[in-house]
């Protein structure tokens, strides 16, 4: 296989990092990048029989590929797998340093290549959501004439950060963010393979849970840090083997271990501990406690979801802003992930530490979820049946119905509960923030529904 890059220093053409480049002095996390696709971590959903990855690299065929998924994840190997197996000419482009002018010759390139030997070439782009439209648009005559197959890598919403043209011309894969056990068997691989450590490394358990959790789910992280400790490591066994102990492993990521165990006890205390910390309006604590779970490695989305559930069990109405806050916090984890992400996670969390609370909306849902597990239902009232079909109006439905917009205040008195729950009150505002207010007008609405 050929490998080129427009960026970078020599070996090749131009050099850098590159699928095959196994030389000794090239970094660990190149030097282990799988060759085929069984060696890929994670991305089951990619590379089960019949998925469209593996149809696409087993059946040679030229599709291009956007790939949107965390760092760390597959993406540039994925396009040096694609190269590889399918005998294709490498080419890559770095989307922070190239322009229009360079994405031009490596198309042009590429299309003299075929037409003198028709061998194929996958561009691959990483980082395409930095490009420009008018450098993205400058892709399109490679794509749809098949001068190339492009592989664009991002970690944003392509939806919002690529164009529909390239969009609608691409595969869309998404990756996964790998789990621990992904993250393990690429340590566990490279501690003995020969492109690896060979063997002359022992990683001490609790180096290694460090390192699972300073990774967040980033394969070349962890073997970044794992080449890192292997080099800063002084001590040995009896058998003459170099030991990865906690320390080599803390000063070679430059951070204090976390004491904290996303499967034990710690992970369920500190969580805990961060909900009621935000519940009783600490933001200092609550954002203690969310520092320690993202120095820990803890998923962002899992502390996302958290706060968007917080919004409504602890505040509420009290601040109708609260529920806004959150989502958009979880939406700035799925577009931009850590580290960055890590500065919404903070506002919505003091946010919501010194938001007025109340835990009207939670008892609401519960009592009527209570009355309905209890089999108190009660027929629809008849006036409020769907009418909309023909013969509707021969059985009463939607026969005396009042629509509320024809009413004083937009507010229709009839009856809306069950016969057998017509006296069932439910949401019980409370005094506290914006809620204050909701509840002098949710009483009133409720006399004039009731009387």
């Amino acid at each position: 296989m050929e490998d080129e890059t427009l960026f970078g220093p020599p070996p090749t053409t131009s050099g850098g990092t590159l699928a095959g480049n196994t030389h000794a002095s090239a970094p660990l996390a190149v030097r282990m990048r799988p060759r085929s696709l069984d060696d890929l971590a994670g991305q089951q959903h990619l590379l089960g029989a019949g998925a469209p990855l593996r149809r696409l690299i087993e059946g040679d065929q030229p599709m291009s590929l956007l790939l949107w998924g965390p760092p760390g994840t597959g993406k540039t190997t994925i396009a040096s797998i694609l190269s590889r197996q399918t005998d294709r000419v490498f080419v890559e482009v770095s989307a922070v340093s190239a322009g229009v002018k360079e994405v031009r010759a490596a198309i042009d390139a590429a299309r003299q290549r075929l037409a003198a030997n028709g061998r194929e070439t996958v561009l691959f782009v990483d980082e395409v959501h930095r490009f420009t439209k008018a450098q993205q648009d400058a892709l399109l005559p490679g794509v749809e004439n098949r001068w190339v197959t492009l592989v664009a890598a991002t970690t944003e919403n392509p939806f919002f950060s690529v164009i529909s043209p390239l969009l609608s011309r691409s595969l869309l894969l998404t990756l996964e963010s790998l789990t621990e056990a992904d993250i393990g068997s690429v340590i566990d691989r490279a501690l003995v393979d020969e492109a690896g450590l060979a063997s002359a490394y022992i990683l001490e358990p609790k180096a290694r849970d460090h390192l699972l959790r300073l990774a967040g789910g980033d394969a070349r992280r962890a073997l970044t840090y794992l080449e890192a400790a292997a080099a800063a490591t002084t001590l040995t066994d009896e058998d003459g083997h170099a030991v990865i102990d906690l320390d080599s492993m803390e000063r070679a990521a430059d951070r204090a271990a976390v004491r904290y165990d996303r499967d034990g006890d710690q992970h369920y205390d500190v969580i805990s501990a961060f909900i009621k910390s935000i519940r009783g309006s600490d933001a200092d604590a609550a954002v203690h406690y969310l520092a320690r779970m993202i120095e820990a490695g803890e998923d962002p989305r899992f502390i996302a979801r958290r706060l968007v559930v917080l919004a409504s069990e602890d505040i509420g109405l009290a601040d109708p802003t609260a529920l806004p806050t959150a989502v958009a916090a979880a939406q700035a984890v799925a577009l931009i992930g850590l580290p960055e992400a890590r500065l919404n996670l903070a506002q919505a969390t003091i946010a919501l530490a010194v938001a007025p609370k109340s835990n009207a909306v939670i008892k609401a849902i519960e009592a009527a979820s209570t009355d309905v597990r209890r089999g108190r239902l009660g027929a629809v009232p008849p006036h409020l049946r769907d009418a909309h079909y023909a013969g509707a109006g021969t059985v009463g439905h939607g026969e005396n119905y009042v629509y509320s917009h024809d009413a004083p205040f937009g507010i229709a008195a009839q009856q809306y509960l069950p016969d057998e729950l017509v006296e069932a009150r439910y949401y019980e505002p409370t005094d506290i923030g914006a809620e204050a207010g909701i509840k002098e007008r949710w009483e009133r609405i409720r006399r004039l529904l009731r009387g």
